[in-house]
């Protein structure tokens, strides 16, 4: 009974693991503004991973700081930052990301 209740545990532990997310240096910036991305409106936060481009779920635009400014905003520029999380229905579910370029 000890050893079907270890590997119950066991199995569900794997399942509930998430291979796929692992941290990754993509191109982060603007949606709209950068990336052409057009199916919802106004400034929001995307990351392009592989060419392909995906706007992000659970940060925001605004979190990295002023969004239209000149020289660091996602609206004016592309920035790279290292993010871990998942593509899941066409949007990058993050988990974290932090900026690793030096504009700063």
């Amino acid at each position: 009974m000890k050893k079907l209740l270890f590997l119950s545990i066991f199995i569900f532990t794997l399942s509930c693991s998430n291979k796929k997310e692992a941290k990754k240096v993509v191109e982060i910036s603007c949606g709209q503004c950068q990336f052409a991305l057009d199916s919802q409106d106004g400034c929001d936060l995307a990351v392009r991973i592989d060419e392909q481009a995906y706007f992000v779920d659970s940060f925001n635009i605004d979190d990295f700081g002023d969004a239209h400014a000149e020289h660091t905003g996602f609206c004016e520029v592309v920035r790279k930052a290292e993010v871990s999380g998942v593509v899941e229905n066409g949007r990058f579910k993050a988990t974290s990301i932090k900026l690793v370029d030096d504009l700063e």
